[in-house]
């Protein structure tokens, strides 16, 4: 028997579900959806390897530690409590009343304030909320900045970056239609404040929302946050800062200032701001099982945006201005990173951070001491990064090393291949890939 679209929307639920079960029906299926389930079964057998092979992930920025067994009986509180038994959602602003209670805004709330407190915002003005990626906190950061920019200059900002930026932030720029500055990069691949002058001098029309990388992609190169702002004196301006990796380790670390909301000013000793708004990986550093980000700001820049944002919709029938752009949120997420904000967690990222600094040096020292053909590079001591020649492509196919072209000294394009020291990668692992080099 075959039907049209017609006929089956004709049918009850029951003889619609008969017609569509049929041995008949399921025959006329395609053959991709008959074999489904068996599909599905080779796959979850082939990921049962998958456990034995995670420690060779060594090119990308994620933490292949197996999670600990209390985050996976803190999982089953959250689920005895209700938590993926049935539907929470955490729309609207967690620091306002909703109106659907089913939501873990106090656990957000909570972490958000945990995590201010580690980068320095100040106590009673600090605002945020967990997204669904880096990305999306970088999202909110520049929509938040350009918005700001905008009602105070009644002119459109431009947006200034690095070639050695987070390619999210190229995206993004292109959906928020901004236009972009590209700024130069010193040698040690920051930013370069002194071109980044000549930039705001060439463009003094416009407002700067300024997107500062703490930790570059491909080199773990780290923008001057207090040049920058130095630059910026006297000029209106917003600065984002993208610290996705190294966001994670180094509050836990004696370059911890680095990422501090706030510090002296040397000329009176009054606490300045260094940046406007952070964001955070949750699955980097952290190990966190998938993908999330911490979006955090001063309250005074979300009242700000807040007043604007509620004259470009209408969310009456919520009884709240939200101040995302997302509307309906993950709850489990900010419930299960909960978990990693505890002082017990602190104490282990305390460890994690500094055995993956450890490694990274001990790693570069081994490289420049057995494979220094490959011109390994280490770019500052606060970076778990390390990157060289490209290898053998055995290699960089069995430690998924990321691969990148960079400009040598002459301008000419090199393949080069990095290793990100991550906690999984302990000297045993790390030893075995300098082995695997020969």
């Amino acid at each position: 028997m075959t039907i049209n679209r017609r006929q089956f929307l004709s049918m009850t639920g029951a003889t619609a579900l008969a017609a569509v079960c049929s041995p008949h029906a399921l025959a006329t299926l395609p053959k991709s959806a008959q074999q489904a389930p068996q599909s599905a079964a080779a796959t979850l057998k082939a990921m049962h390897d998958f456990a034995r092979h995670k420690n060779r992930l060594l090119g990308y920025p994620i933490n292949m530690t197996a999670l600990p067994e209390e985050f996976l009986a803190w999982r089953n509180e959250l689920a005895a409590a209700g938590f993926n038994r049935f539907a929470f959602n955490n729309v609207g602003n967690p620091y306002d009343h909703s109106h659907i209670p089913f939501n873990g805004h106090a656990f957000e709330r909570e972490l958000i304030g945990r995590f201010g407190a580690r980068y320095g915002f100040p106590d009673g003005n600090i605002w945020g909320f967990l997204s669904n990626s880096g990305t999306d906190s970088n999202m909110h950061g520049l929509y938040m900045g350009r918005t700001i920019l905008q009602n105070r200059t009644g002119v459109l900002p431009k947006v200034y970056f690095t070639a050695e930026a987070h390619y999210s932030i190229q995206i993004l720029r292109d959906l928020l239609q901004l236009e972009s500055v590209i700024v130069g990069t010193a040698p040690d691949g920051g930013m370069d404040v002194a071109d980044l002058e000549r930039q705001l001098n060439a463009n003094r029309n416009h407002p700067a929302l300024v997107v500062a990388t703490i930790g570059t992609t491909f080199k773990g190169a780290i923008d001057p946050v207090d040049a920058i702002q130095e630059k910026l004196k006297n000029r209106t301006a917003y600065v984002h800062l993208d610290a996705a990796l190294f966001g994670g380790f180094l509050p836990h670390t004696p370059f911890a200032g680095d990422l501090m909301q706030q510090a002296p000013d040397p000329l009176n000793g009054k606490m300045r701001q260094r940046y406007d708004s952070i964001a955070v990986s949750c699955h980097k550093f952290f190990g966190f099982p998938s993908p999330a980000g911490l979006f955090i700001t001063t309250r005074s820049n979300f009242e700000a945006f807040r007043e604007l944002f509620s004259g470009i919709h209408d969310p009456e029938y919520i009884k709240q201005v939200p101040g995302t752009i997302t509307c309906s949120r993950d709850a489990v997420k900010p419930a299960e990173f909960y978990f990693f904000s505890s002082d017990t967690a602190f104490a282990q990222q305390t460890a994690d951070a500094k055995a993956i600094l450890d490694n990274a040096a001990y790693l570069l020292k081994e490289m420049r001491s057995h494979y220094s053909h490959l011109q390994p590079v280490r770019i500052n001591d606060r970076s778990n990064i390390i990157y060289f020649r490209t290898p053998d492509e055995s290699v960089v196919d069995r430690y998924s090393l990321a691969t990148m072209r960079l400009r040598d000294n002459h301008g000419k394009l090199v393949p080069h291949a990095h290793i990100v020291v991550m906690p999984h990668a302990s000297k045993d692992v790390l030893d075995q890939f300098l082995s695997d080099l020969k």
